[in-house]
């Protein structure tokens, strides 16, 4: 079985209160996007390891041991339930990691819809969505895949009627890591005037001046080549552009297609895509 996990991207990122248990409650907009790992999965029928699983990784290096990657951790916690049988993982990490896109987090949830497949568990999505939500806060957003309104530490959502079908996106990843201090450093939370569920309810060209994400504020001045990226896609003609999550990746929504898009961004993770 091979399955494809996609990434997401944060529209507009309020940072609006401080817990007593030292996170932070959030608002934003998780959107699906059409940039994909690839992951396979097996049956071993012969010579099974002593830890019952079998995971190779390729494309992106990854830091950590077997046992840290999220997508075993998504079997462990099916085959603690479950009389699931030894697997085989091989996983192809394209999306890239750092970059606030949920590539782990996705990998895992589509591991927990291909086991439930596969293996035929009968798992309600609810049920899926709450094994996902233990490996990780957004891990639960990939098991429906599509647009919501995330609040909490971006754990709760609420589904959002927002399509962005048609328009093109611009991804780019430069070769920059963005600690969450970094990211926390300079935000001071608040609650907004208006709920981002609505602002983003108004026309794409009005998001520009009202659509923000908190975390820009601490991570530009101290990374100011991601501010010019952001800059750059502006200035190729995006109607909105924002980096994701705490960074370090940012992206463009384009009304068309963008030409020579690698050159202008040489050196760095660069993908156009339809918009899902």
């Amino acid at each position: 079985m091979i399955i494809y996990p996609n990434a997401k991207i944060n529209i507009g990122l309020n940072v609006v209160e401080k817990r007593k248990d030292g996170y932070h409650n959030l608002e934003t907009i998780f959107y699906p996007i059409n940039i994909q790992d690839a992951v396979e999965i097996g049956v071993i029928g012969n010579d099974v390891p002593e830890c019952g699983y079998q995971l190779k990784v390729a494309g992106t290096v990854l830091e950590g041991t077997p046992d840290d990657n999220l997508v075993v951790k998504a079997y462990k916690s099916l085959k603690a339930d479950f009389d699931l049988p030894p697997v085989s993982i091989y996983l192809y990490k394209h999306i890239p990691t750092g970059a606030g896109l949920g590539g782990g987090s996705s990998d895992a949830a589509f591991v927990i819809k291909a086991l439930n497949d596969k293996f035929a568990l009968s798992l309600s999505t609810e049920k899926m969505e709450e094994y996902a939500s233990a490996l990780g806060a957004d891990c639960a957003f990939f098991i429906k895949n599509a647009p919501v309104f995330a609040t909490g530490i971006g754990n709760v959502f609420h589904p959002l009627s927002l399509s962005l079908k048609g328009k093109t996106l611009v991804l780019v990843k430069p070769d920059v890591f963005v600690s969450t201090r970094d990211a926390y450093s300079n935000v001071t939370p608040r609650r907004p005037e208006v709920c981002l569920s609505e602002l983003v309810s108004q026309p794409l060209k009005s998001w520009r001046d009202v659509v923000v994400n908190d975390f820009e504020r601490s991570v530009f001045p101290k990374f100011p080549e991601i501010a010019a990226i952001k800059d750059e896609l502006y200035d190729l003609g995006a109607v909105y552009a924002s980096m994701s999550g705490s960074g370090s990746s940012v992206y463009g929504i384009f009304d068309e297609p963008v030409d020579n898009v690698d050159e202008k961004f040489a050196g760095c993770f660069c993908r156009q895509r339809e918009m899902l």
